[in-house]
């Protein structure tokens, strides 16, 4: 109906940042999407600029809010994002430092040094996470060890989808799904684990205070209206980690339900009425979160280079390569993939073998083995190595 409410979302995605305008019941009358700027300026290392963050998010509310007639419908707004890459800040609002991508690997040595000054088995009893070099407290420590200066002017570190909220809005804050992937979150009582923060030589008021998925922020400021085209009247709220508002939006609530969602990484997901405490999920890579329903929580098994897998074998095969031309040769292909075999571990090793210095490979090649044989080998492995991963867990 013309008259009728609009709810607005943006996604701040590894490989898109998208926005959606959208009526109660689901219905999508506006959307736009650009690719998210991303930088790579060595191997292992990937950053985000903020300020281009925030540039390519307002354009995408801007292009979508341009398809409305009467923008006075939208009455709020929620950002999700992917998790652990955050975006440090000095006590004016403005970046201190990029903000370092969550699948960076420059933070091994602070990954190394938490394990032997906390220990993985605490680590995992606190936050309900496993010791891995993508969590936001490996990368504020990164920043902290290595770029001091930075570090001197950070007051405020806010996650993706934060930082978005905080320029539309002006309001500091984080809900308890994206907190969930900092590492000092102490899962059970949801709250900041102080002790542990002070321990590793950080303040707890870094961290931005705490809300749940939906809690109304304020509302657009009139600079981030003028950009986005947004009307002030539009309220903010907090939104969540990218998979597990993904969850909620296809009703995967309750135990006893699953999610596969399928990005740049690809996440299973189970939820759950409690966490989990057996310390051997956190040694094998296994990660648990706050759900953003209230009083649920989630176990995640997280496939780091799932839909990056496809695209770079594409993208060595040249960037003209059509997916549908490759699909159509891998059918041709039979199961098994003439013997050729991938190991899916571009970044890193999946549960349930947590390495992070695992690296991938392409096994049982011959000249047989043309663009077809390898795509098909590579769809194969990825299937493979999800029911492995699930399979493990559900042993739990």
């Amino acid at each position: 109906m013309a008259d009728q409410p609009l709810l607005a979302g943006i996604d701040i995605g590894t490989t898109n940042i998208k926005a959606v305008i959208f009526e109660p019941t689901g219905s999508v009358v506006a959307g736009a999407s650009v690719s998210t700027p991303i930088h790579y300026p060595q191997p292992g290392w990937a950053y985000y600029d903020p300020t281009e963050l925030w540039q390519a998010a307002a354009t995408v509310l801007r292009q979508a809010t341009d398809q409305i007639a009467d923008t006075g419908r939208i009455v709020s707004v929620a950002v999700a994002s992917a998790g652990e890459a955050a975006v440090p800040l000095d006590a004016q609002g403005r970046p201190t430092y990029d903000a370092i991508a969550w699948f960076d690997q420059r933070t091994q040595p602070q990954t190394e040094w938490l394990a032997h000054a906390i220990g993985q088995d605490r680590l995992f009893e606190i936050s309900g996470l496993s010791l891995q070099p993508i969590f936001g407290l490996c990368k504020l420590l990164w920043i902290k060890e290595n770029q001091p200066e930075a570090f001197a002017r950070t007051v405020r570190w806010l996650n993706l989808a934060d930082y978005i909220a905080y320029k539309l809005c002006g309001v500091p804050a984080t809900d308890f799904s994206l907190a969930s992937r900092t590492l000092v979150l102490d899962l059970q009582k949801l709250q900041w684990h102080e002790p542990l923060i002070r321990e590793v030589g950080l303040r707890p008021d870094l961290f931005a205070p705490l809300c749940p998925s939906g809690a109304v922020l304020g509302h657009i400021t009139p600079a981030a209206a003028q950009e986005t085209g947004l009307p002030t009247t539009v309220q903010v709220a907090a939104g969540g980690h990218d998979h597990v508002c993904g969850a909620l939006a296809v009703g995967v609530t309750q135990p006893g339900l699953m999610l596969n969602s399928m990005g740049t990484a690809e996440a299973i997901f189970l939820p759950l009425e409690k966490p989990l405490l057996d310390p051997t999920m956190g040694q094998q890579g296994y990660t648990q979160g706050a759900h953003v329903v209230g009083g649920q929580y989630y176990v995640l098994i997280g496939l780091y280079t799932s839909g990056a897998c496809v695209d770079w074998l594409r993208e060595i095969m040249g960037e003209t390569t059509d997916f549908t031309g490759l699909i159509a040769e891998a059918e041709q292909v039979p199961p098994g993939s003439l013997g050729v075999c991938f190991l899916p571990h571009l970044r890193f090793a999946n549960p349930p073998h947590d390495d992070p210095k695992g690296r991938g490979a392409f096994i049982g090649l011959s000249t047989d083995a043309k663009r077809g044989v390898l795509f098909r080998a590579l769809l194969e492995g990825l299937a493979y190595e999800a029911r492995y991963s699930l399979e493990t867990l559900l042993a739990y």
